[in-house]
């Protein structure tokens, strides 16, 4: 046998065959092995063939489909009142989009016809156009590269500043995990047998307009673990509907008979939003009897035992003045919209409220699911009608006033996020509006405080400038304005790790609160900069007192209860047979109400989505920068304006969040 053979034994029913293979024919077996016969290869490619054929029939379907969705909602839409109102942003960016779009034409010539300027003398200029485009190249050069450079740069410093803020306060979020840090109740708790040792609380639950959800909160708060008579709940209804407010009455009547120590109060003159209705409840004569308030807005449901985690951290402190539980949300996976609000309301609960609240015993108030001090509110000069943004206030005014605050990050409450663009960027205009109009009025106050010079320096340039101001100055401008225009005069183009490395790793920072939501990294980080152009159109509204900075739209609510909270509802019911069920009186008065609701539910109000002029501008201006940049073989450039136009296009045509048909 040879050394380099190959013997290969072959079986047979009755026979053994031995067969030898050189080494010299060993390819040819293996070419044998590989190789395939042509109608397994045909059928390789028809099976390839029909799954790009499906894939391209897919991707057609989808297109069509959105191009058609798209011409009705042109069609059908209409614009938004704050859009008509708010003029001047619009204006501004769409001269910007018509000048862009002009050079881009100019660009697409001088490319098409291999212009090398570079290369060419002043004499050997031909035509009108190649002479406007040299004098353009010379004129960007030497005026408007020199003050898009300088603006980048001033916008690079406060991104980076901003980031290394973000990144100390999750720095600051580890530390309280790896030491198991919290605040805890100090001296015993209360006598359960004793029910003359709980302090006296307020419950109030301020509404306008809720119908959607004011039951299943009046139910919530009635329900909470706390002697029936050591606790007042107080409804502070502010709807103009009268047909609601017959609603409300009766669903605090229900409660009343069943031994809930709860009224229902109606201010005829709705002044002062929110601050207003506050401040009127907390005018009664009876208030002086009672310790402490809690405040929960009209989508917020408590769990039973909320006050006896919240109440006792006061027991032993005399200068705590206010005690913050965490949001939890019953809609948080309805759409996208409401999944990247749950990535943003995570993060500022977990790491900036928790934070602030054991470094610096001092946070925002967030206008609900707290219990105050009256006392705290008192001294600081209880609710003022001022500003928006009346949580903000009060609580500034407490801390300059020397009162600590506590957040409870594992006591959390049920609440609806908004599920339509609409009444989101109604909320997120308010939200950012209100502490611009409240910085310009308590500077003054802070300045002339006597609270440490470290305390005042975290109110005005961490609290309000850095984290109110700056943050969505810089969002706009650098992401929105001076990345797009840069493609333009590339003297002054950004540097990847701006508009790439940096963002992607602070949107993860923001992210790790709720790690689920890192599937949805890159579209948070897309639509946090289209987010961008509300808040810095709120911001300079606030900031200079426009018009738009003084308007209060309550955020509508879809009335929605976690499943969990259906099962337990049902399961404390059918437990407690022996207890009276009380029903509902049909008066004469309730069906007169009965009637005139089903006259109202024949004739629905009509919605519709609308269209946003100022996204839908930015979003054609980010597209033609993305033209521009594919013109210069940008990658990164390139695709960050391409995919932050397309978002841009999808927010302003009104395709994120509840879509009604």
């Amino acid at each position: 046998m040879a050394p380099g053979s190959v013997v290969v034994t072959i079986e047979k029913p009755n026979k053994f065959s031995l067969v030898e293979i050189n080494a010299s024919d060993s390819s040819l077996l293996l070419e044998k092995q590989k190789a395939v016969s042509p109608k397994q290869f045909t059928w390789f490619l028809l099976l390839k063939a029909h799954r790009v054929f499906a894939c391209i029939s897919w991707l057609a379907m989808a297109l069509k489909t959105m191009l058609l969705s798209v011409k009705k909602r042109i069609a059908l839409s209409d614009v938004s009142e704050e859009e008509a109102k708010s003029r001047r942003l619009y204006r501004f960016i769409k001269a910007f989009l018509v000048i862009s779009i002009a050079a881009l034409v100019i660009e697409i010539v001088a490319h098409l016809k291999k212009w090398n300027l570079k290369m060419i003398q002043p004499w050997e200029v031909q035509g009108l156009v190649q002479w406007s485009y040299m004098a353009w190249l010379s004129f960007r050069v030497d005026y408007i590269a020199p003050l898009v450079l300088t603006m980048s740069k001033f916008c690079t410093v406060l991104f980076l500043i901003q980031s290394l803020d973000r990144l100390i306060l999750c720095l600051g979020c580890f530390w309280i995990k790896y030491k198991k840090l919290k605040p805890r109740i100090e001296g015993a708790a209360y006598d359960m047998e004793d029910g003359s040792s709980f302090p006296m609380v307020l419950v109030q639950i301020p509404m306008c307009n809720e119908r959607e959800v004011y039951a299943q909160s009046i139910a919530a708060v009635c329900q909470l673990d706390w002697p029936k008579d050591r606790i007042l709940i107080q409804v502070l209804d502010d709807s103009d509907d009268g047909n609601l407010q017959l609603l409300i009455k009766d669903e605090v009547s229900l409660w009343r008979e069943k031994g809930v120590n709860i009224i229902y109060r109606h201010r005829l003159i709705r002044t002062g939003y929110k601050a207003g209705n506050l401040k009127s409840a907390m005018a009664c004569d009876y208030v002086k009897d009672y310790e402490f308030v809690a405040i929960f807005d009209a989508d917020f449901q408590p769990n039973p035992d909320f006050l006896k985690q919240t109440v006792p951290h006061f027991k032993g402190d005399p200068e705590l003045g206010l005690v913050q539980a965490r949001w939890s949300f019953v809609n948080k996976d309805e759409n996208l919209l409401t999944r990247l609000q749950n990535i943003n309301l995570c993060f500022h609960f977990e790491v900036e409220q928790q934070v602030n609240g054991v470094f610096l015993n001092f946070f925002g108030f967030n206008g609900t699911a707290g219990v105050w001090r009256i006392k705290a509110l008192e001294e600081s000069g209880g609710w003022l009608e001022r500003t928006t943004v009346e949580d903000m206030d009060i609580a500034v005014r407490a801390h300059l006033n020397g009162w600590k605050f506590i957040f409870l990050n594992d006591v959390k409450v049920l609440c609806e996020l908004p599920e339509s663009y609409e009444a989101y960027k109604k909320q997120q205009h308010r939200w950012h509006s209100g502490p611009m109009q409240l910085f310009r009025l308590c500077l003054p106050a802070i300045i002339t405080s006597k609270i440490s010079v470290l305390r005042k320096s975290n109110l005005i340039f961490l609290f309000f400038l850095l984290r109110k101001l700056i943050l969505p100055f810089y969002s706009f401008t650098l992401f929105c304005i001076i990345l797009p225009l840069t493609m333009f005069i590339p003297e002054a183009e950004l540097p990847l790790w701006v508009i790439c490395y940096v963002p992607i790793f602070m949107s993860l920072l923001n992210i790790l609160p709720s790690p689920k939501s890192v599937p949805f990294l890159v579209p948070y980080l897309l639509f946090e900069n289209t987010m961008s152009v509300t808040k810095f159109n709120a911001m300079i509204s606030g900031l200079f007192q426009l018009g738009s900075a003084y308007e209060w739209v309550v955020t509508k609510k879809t009335g929605r209860s976690s499943e969990s909270d259906l099962l337990a509802l049902a399961e404390r019911e059918s437990t407690s047979p022996n207890e009276e069920k009380i029903l509902r009186r049909h008066s004469e008065s309730g069906l007169e109400m009965l009637n005139k609701l089903k006259e109202q539910e024949a004739t629905p109000v009509k919605k519709r989505n609308r269209l946003y002029r100022k996204e839908l501008a930015l979003a054609f201006l980010l597209l033609t920068a993305a033209a521009r940049s594919l013109l210069s073989a940008h990658g990164v450039h390139f695709y960050f304006l391409l995919f932050q136009g397309l978002t841009f296009l999808a927010v302003g045509l009104d395709l994120i969040g509840e879509q009604i048909s």
